[in-house]
């Protein structure tokens, strides 16, 4: 588990929000109206849901605090000797103790008092029981005020802590304070930690992350550490420690010769040898920084042969950098990397593990069925070939060769061609045919065009040069004139093109009269052409007789409708042509027909319809008024609901009482 799965945990209110949260969730969620004159059993059912939901609430509340919170002996060592560090084990044992103690305390109070509300003989004691609960409930509540304080700042605390995996690939950043750590981890990942001239800049663990050979690889940057014993040691050189001890990591002990930290080479020597034992089964670096200001080569005797010795330790490598001027910062690096991924190799080689894996691979060695010695053939084609040399004016050509005669990349156009597999190798830079439509252009091409149009070139030159286009000049005196006369050709034209242009906009495509013609025109051209019109001529006389009676009948109609109008009072107007087919005459007239205006100004027509559509299937006009009259009976009913008809559903309550009355529910209320 890394301490980013610490960081999952919701806020822990103080003990007056949780009351708060609790009572006020209870009296929601329940119901609220009680009466003296209900029955005594359902009295007590209201106040023993009551206290039970109040239980409830403060069991779920306080169980998701004691699971969200880590179990220190079920962490990672490295995370649980952290929080010892950070937050006292002890005092966090405590504090979740007493919560747990609360819980368990609420629950009894609650199964005590739900055994009393049963025996409950009156609304009043019944009343008084689940007061007395909740009121016990409450104080156990505020007495955890203190542990649920501590809780949530350690849950912010955590919150803040940095994402470290205890079990992924490590390099661990120690030594003393100012010796350079920061600046390291800055330099070498993308964490960005505060870097200042003075001791305990660094007051917690930093983490940043970096990539080596395709994995990711998190660096841990620790507070300084000053040689003195693990008792003394603060809270900040704790953290320190407790990594060191239990991170399987690459140790990079860094050092300052220059001293400009602060502390001597002697006093960092001595830490080292100090911290040694928790460097066991680790690979160790020994990073000397600042080489900018002093190099180990320029160190002081007694102080080099104290370096000397931790370099000549066994399993320990030296590395010289720079943080300031970068140098050999990416060198410390690799090499730091590289170190522990060897560790880790040769730890998994040693475990019990790899013997379970070993003992399930077979390598097959094949076994020579006889003792002639079989030689690799290499021909000697592949012994005798030269190895490529550019210089040589003998070698093979090359595309990049035929490239760079031909103008070099972005000139050079590789040709395709010449990689065509064909039966005749000659046909590789043959024109293709170009085909559009079906056709091959090249039978379009005149090859003589050229010459064509060089011999017309020529005649235009003649022409011009015999005068051929001077006889419009001719015709005006001087240059102005003819100006003038191009200008008012050029009116002329426009204003005629535009005439005859607005003219046609609304014309019909054919004339109108295109396709009339009269009966006699008709008959004398079929009887030229060899045909017997009589026919035609007999239908064309019976459809103008129908036609004609047709006309005379709804005139009368007509004329008995404007009698009719004229004695109720309404003056109007019938102004009738008569429409009748001429069989010998022109083209036949339309009648057009007036139409009646009433007193509000509104047009409508003169004819009415000849039948009444709503008495039918009706004997008469006294059916009729008996079935209007049973009609507006049936729809008495829905007039007083203020309803259009049989389907109309609507509801036009505006607040249903089922919504707005009583206790509301916790889901929505709008419903309709």
């Amino acid at each position: 588990m890394s301490t980013s799965g610490l960081k999952a945990i919701a806020p822990v209110p103080t003990a007056a929000d949780f009351l708060d949260i609790v009572l006020s969730k209870t009296q929601r969620k329940t119901p609220t109206v009680i009466h003296k004159n209900f029955k005594i059993s359902r009295i007590r059912n209201f106040y023993m849901r009551k206290v039970k939901f109040c239980q409830d609430a403060f069991d779920e509340k306080l169980g998701a605090i004691l699971s969200e919170f880590p179990i220190l002996d079920d962490l990672h060592p490295f995370l649980s000797s952290l929080m010892n560090v950070l937050y006292d084990k002890n005092h966090y044992k405590l504090a979740l103790g007493q919560l747990r103690t609360a819980r368990h305390l609420i629950d009894q109070v609650a199964k005590d008092y739900v055994r009393l509300l049963k025996f409950g003989d009156s609304l009043y004691r019944c009343k008084q029981l689940k007061r007395a609960a909740l009121g016990r409930m409450a104080t156990i509540m505020r007495r955890q005020k203190d542990p649920l304080a501590y809780l949530e700042q350690v849950r912010q605390h955590i919150s803040r802590l940095p994402a470290i995996d205890p079990n992924t690939r490590t390099l661990l950043i120690c030594g003393y304070p100012n010796v350079g750590k920061s600046s390291f981890i800055n330099k070498v990942t993308r964490a960005d930690v505060d870097v200042q001239p003075y001791a305990f800049t660094t007051k917690s663990l930093f983490v940043g992350h970096l990539d080596y050979k395709y994995l990711r690889w998190q660096v841990i940057d620790t507070p300084g550490i000053l040689d003195h014993p693990l008792e003394e040691m603060n809270t900040i050189e704790m953290q320190s420690i407790t990594a060191l001890a239990h991170l399987k990591a690459c140790i990079l002990y860094f050092m300052d010769l220059s001293e400009q930290c602060g502390y001597t080479v002697e006093a960092q020597c001595k830490l080292f040898h100090s911290i040694k034992p928790l460097f066991a089964n680790k690979p160790v670096m020994l990073v000397i920084n600042k080489i900018d200001v002093m190099k180990l080569d320029d160190l002081h005797p007694d102080n080099r042969a104290l370096v000397q010795e931790i370099i000549d330790s066994e399993g320990i490598q030296c590395v010289q950098i720079s943080t300031f001027s970068e140098e050999g910062v990416m060198d410390a690096k690799n090499k730091a990397c590289d170190a522990l991924l060897a560790h880790r190799v040769d730890t998994k080689m040693k475990g019990s593990k790899i013997n379970s894996i070993v003992n399930r691979i077979h390598v097959a060695q094949p076994k020579p069925r006889d003792d002639v010695v079989r030689a690799p053939f290499i021909p000697d084609a592949v012994k005798n070939r030269k190895k490529y040399d550019k210089d040589d004016p003998d070698r093979p050509r090359l595309l990049r060769d035929e490239e760079a005669e031909e103008g070099g990349a972005g000139v050079y156009n590789i040709n395709l061609k010449r990689d065509y597999i064909l039966a005749n190798p000659e046909w590789k830079f043959d024109v293709m045919p170009e085909i559009m439509d079906g056709k091959n252009i090249a039978d379009f091409i005149d090859p003589d065009i050229e010459e064509k149009l060089e011999a017309l070139e020529r005649e235009e030159e003649r022409l011009q040069a015999e005068g051929f286009y001077d006889s419009e000049e001719e015709m005006f005196d001087s240059d102005d004139e003819r100006e003038a006369a191009e200008a008012k050709s050029n009116l002329e034209h426009k204003i005629i093109s535009q005439s005859v242009k607005k003219a046609k906009k609304n014309q019909a495509r054919l004339p109108r009269t295109a396709g009339l013609r009269t009966l006699t025109e008709l008959t004398d051209e079929l009887t030229k052409a060899g045909y017997d019109p009589s026919r035609i001529q007999e239908r064309a006389e019976m459809l103008a007789k129908l036609q004609g009676a047709k006309r005379k009948r709804q005139r009368e109609e007509d004329d008995d409708v404007e009698m009719g109008d004229a004695s109720n009072g309404e003056g109007s107007e019938a102004n009738w042509e008569d429409e009748a087919m001429d069989v010998d005459g022109g083209a036949s007239r339309k009648a057009v027909k007036k139409l009646k205006t009433n007193s509000g100004g509104v047009t409508v027509s003169r004819r009415e319809p000849r039948s009444d559509r709503s008495m039918a299937g009706l004997k008469n006009e006294e059916q009729y008024k008996k079935a209007v009259q049973l009609r507006n009976l049936g729809q008495r009913p829905r007039n007083m609901q203020a309803k259009a008809g049989e389907g109309d559903r609507h509801i036009r309550t505006k607040m249903p009482k089922h919504l707005f009355a009583g206790k509301r529910k916790g889901g929505k209320t709008d419903r309709r």
